[in-house]
């Protein structure tokens, strides 16, 4: 079987489900199917984060800087970035449930990988001087295999459901963003707490084990596959030409969409803030604020367990009480985000501040993840091309979190106090200044239809 065969969209089956029968049979396999891409997203992400909780301990074995970190962070964040366009535009016509494993595959096996290297650098088998590059390499690698996730999850999305509710669902499913989020601060942050940094990478490796066997055993490709018909007779919505024909046209659309480009760059200015926090806020809490690893990763875990309201409300408030209109929500989040990082930043050590300030930039935040690289973008172009649109978004939002990575790594090593910690002062004012930027962008958008 030829790899491109491999992963094309399942073909309809040669059986067909009863009439009666149909309406119960597609509510039960796309709930499985939701159920299985969001819960396994969520541990997709517990294999991308797991670097953010290890900084401090790897910075004080003496193995990286901080300018070194930031650029292995980035080199995941860049082959994403060109990942979720190239992946965004190849899930439209894909096996979902074969794309979306293999990608768990290589990156659950690039951390086991990492967590392997570390054990060999603390034993003294490999040199510190190598021990850059092969984790460079290893996560620019898990990057690419990131980007196996959230375009076939979305495209799953719009193939299971209909128009009516996507945004109540997109909503809960954006949810698996901060479940994977808060397991990645508490599970692996505990794990390197209690049993040191490599083992971090072990966690979340078993982690993605686990996300690869929920896709295996739940996730379905179309609803022509199980022998239902397309999900736009399955919901009573119009249908047009066929699935192919229309794909390309409407992906050749999307990329000439103004709309999608000031939705993409003000998705990426909001990538740069929100991942200065997953990545460098637990290290940020230490040395700014005198936290220890645990309490630190704490207080960070509190943001995208908050992060579920906002993305599971945002979706279904506009859904039902705005008929599908989402720029004030957005506009209200974009402020509230701003705000919280302020207060984050520039507050004192206070631990109920600290907290306040994560509950309401979780809040924030998962609105913005629901709206601008995602609702926001597949209002505005056809089904069919849900994936190009994500791609798009997807690529200049990652591509910015990665320059974030390096800039905030940089300016951190060049600005350190006497007593030999890094000075925040200058990273928190650019931070907060891609926060306010952010929020402003999709003000220009406006009045586009949907």
């Amino acid at each position: 079987m030829s790899l491109k065969h491999f992963f094309s969209i399942s073909a309809p089956s040669g059986s067909r489900v009863a009439a009666e029968r149909q309406d119960k049979v597609w509510r039960r396999l796309r709930m499985q199917s939701f159920l299985a891409f969001t819960l396994s997203y969520a541990l997709y992400y517990v294999c991308r984060l797991s670097l953010g909780v290890m900084k401090q301990p790897i910075i004080d074995a003496g193995l990286m800087n901080a300018t070194q970190l930031g650029i292995v962070g980035a080199c995941l964040y860049w082959t994403y970035a060109v990942g979720k366009l190239v992946n965004g535009f190849l899930a439209d016509g894909a096996n979902i449930k074969r794309f979306m494993a293999t990608g768990l595959v290589i990156s659950a096996g690039m951390n086991l990988v990492m967590g392997i290297v570390g054990v060999s650098a603390i034993s003294g088998n490999i040199a510190n001087a190598a021990l850059f590059p092969v984790f460079a390499l290893c996560w620019a690698l898990n990057g690419w295999a990131q980007s196996m996730g959230a375009p076939p999850a979305i495209v799953g999305l719009s193939r299971w459901f209909p128009l009516r509710i996507r945004g109540t669902f997109y909503g809960f499913f954006s949810a698996s963003h901060n479940i994977g989020e808060a397991l990645s601060f508490l599970f692996v942050g505990l794990l390197v707490a209690h049993a040191g940094w490599r083992w971090g990478f072990f966690g979340a490796a078993a982690a993605g084990a686990a996300g690869i066997l929920l896709i295996l055993l739940f996730l379905h490709d179309t609803p022509q596959s199980k022998g239902l018909p397309p999900i736009e007779e399955l919901s009573g919505e119009a249908q047009g030409t066929s699935m192919p024909a229309k794909s390309k046209n409407a992906q050749r659309e999307v990329l000439c969409n103004p709309g999608i480009w000031v939705l993409a760059l003000a998705s990426a200015f909001m990538y740069m803030s929100r991942y200065a926090i997953n990545e460098w806020g637990t290290i940020f809490l230490q040395e700014a604020k005198g936290y220890d690893l645990a309490g630190a990763a704490a207080i960070i875990a509190i943001n995208p367990v908050f992060g579920v309201i906002g993305t599971v409300v945002s979706g279904w408030l506009t859904d039902y009480a705005f008929q599908g209109d989402r720029k004030w929500t957005a506009l209200v989040a974009g402020i509230l985000e701003s705000i919280a990082l302020a207060l984050f930043l520039f507050g004192g050590p206070s631990r109920f501040l600290n907290i306040t300030a994560m509950v309401l930039f979780g809040i924030a935040i998962g609105v913005l993840i629901s709206f601008l690289p995602g609702l926001m973008a597949i209002d505005l172009v056809p089904r069919e091309a849900s994936g190009a649109a994500i791609g798009i978004t997807g690529i200049a939002s990652y591509a910015a979190a990665g320059i974030q990575m390096v800039v905030t790594g940089l300016l951190l090593d060049g600005h350190v106090t006497a007593s030999g910690v890094h000075d925040y002062t200058c990273v928190s004012w650019f931070w907060l200044g891609a926060a306010i930027i952010s929020f402003l962008l999709p003000i220009l958008i406006w009045r586009r239809k949907n």
